[in-house]
């Protein structure tokens, strides 16, 4: 495809690959709020072999050229556990996926986007959602509020230009995602209170920290409890086995026993809250780099993290408890116990909920009823092939 001399080309070797990586540091050079990831995770994303999302999917990367200097990128990719969810879900057969949307300007933005669009259809795809970065479980839909202040650990940052880009090219809204940021050094109110000093008088009811010695069989606990309480949510894919595995190797480093709670109920888990310090406070100032002194410098972070933010990516409660009091109580109890420690042990001020859907109202209650309010919205988009 070429427009004014601008070429589309799918990625083929390890030069492509490299420039398709380092795109966004040319992109985002004079964005203050950008958060250059680490080159050697972003490989480790796009490789198969190494994903283990590409036990499920396949994908295709393009670069866009103009006079033979890169302008543009974009991912093409079909999760074939996707396709077998039901079409009422978000996902279902025929829907493929656009991702890692990067484009200079228009022209850029819309052919690249007509390019996945093509792949897709030859593929035999219906219906395009996006952008998705690679997995819902990753970076999934496009910043349109909340481009003022840095994203957390796990979280997307794109050009505010993107989204007049995507729907020029005939996408509309699909779902909303949003997360929500509080004060956590103030208690919450007097009604939380109660809730939560109720439950610790439930002896019925344990709130637990995961063992780290324990890692593999405490991942396995959350990810059943996850997989049942988020299987009727819009959007959801299963994790598999390798994944959480992958996911856990990579989390290790940053995953604190006082951080990830498991709520027992009768001896049973049926809750958890997980919690990541905002591992991006010590990505920024290293450029995408650990060599020569990023890797010793992230070590020492690591060793005892004081860090303004706490992220929670993932809270669940099991499916058969999610009408009544009784999830909202656990939710509660585990949310005040892991605020105390970030507070006194970590020297947090700022907490991350989500992302959130829109239409979540269990979920937006609970994260309203502390009193945080919404800080960024991402945008999903839709298309028909």
């Amino acid at each position: 495809m070429a427009q004014d001399n601008l070429v589309i080309t799918p990625v083929s070797g390890k030069a492509d690959l490299k420039a398709f990586i380092d795109l966004p540091w040319r992109i985002y050079a004079d964005d203050p709020n950008w958060v250059p990831p680490l080159k050697a995770e972003v490989k480790e994303l796009l490789t198969p072999g190494r994903n283990p999302f590409f036990g499920h999917a396949e994908a295709q990367y393009f670069l866009a050229r103009r006079n033979g200097h890169v302008v543009g990128r974009i991912s093409a990719h079909i999760d074939h556990l996707a396709l077998t969810q039901p079409v009422e879900q978000g996902m279902g057969p025929g829907t493929g996926n656009f991702g890692m949307f990067e484009a200079e300007d228009a022209s850029v933005g819309a052919a690249l986007i007509a390019r996945a669009e093509d792949w897709l259809r030859d593929k035999g795809m219906t219906r395009s959602l996006g952008p998705i970065s690679l997995s819902i479980w990753e970076e999934p839909g496009l910043l349109v509020e909340g481009h003022d202040h840095p994203p957390t650990v796990m979280m997307g940052h794109n050009s505010p230009a993107y989204q007049a880009m995507i729907e020029a090219a005939g996408y509309v809204l699909a779902k909303k995602l949003q997360t929500y940021e509080l004060d956590i050094t103030n208690a919450f109110p007097p009604l939380i209170q109660r809730i939560i000093a109720s439950g610790e008088k439930n002896p019925r009811i344990r709130i637990r920290k995961v063992e780290k010695a324990k890692f593999d069989t405490e991942a396995a606990i959350i990810l059943s409890i996850l997989n049942d309480a988020w299987g009727n949510n819009w959007g959801f894919v299963p994790i598999t086995d390798a994944e959480i595995a992958h996911t856990g190797k990579k989390l290790k480093p940053i995953v604190f026993e006082d951080l990830i709670m498991i709520a027992e109920l009768d001896g049973e888990p049926v809750a958890f809250m997980m919690t990541l310090p905002d591992l991006n406070e010590a990505l920024a100032p290293l450029n995408g780099a650990l060599f020569p002194f990023g890797w010793a410098k992230l070590l020492w972070w690591l060793r005892k993290p004081k860090v303004r933010t706490m992220r929670v990516p993932l809270m669940g409660v099991v499916q058969k408890l999610q009408s009544s009091r009784m999830a909202s109580q656990l939710a509660f109890m585990m949310i005040e116990t892991i605020r105390l420690e970030a507070v006194s042990k970590y020297e947090s001020t700022r907490g991350e909920i989500g992302w959130v859907l829109e239409d979540n109202q269990g979920m937006n209650a609970i994260a309203e009823a502390i009193l945080s309010k919404v800080n960024k919205v991402y945008n999903i988009y839709e298309k028909p092939l």
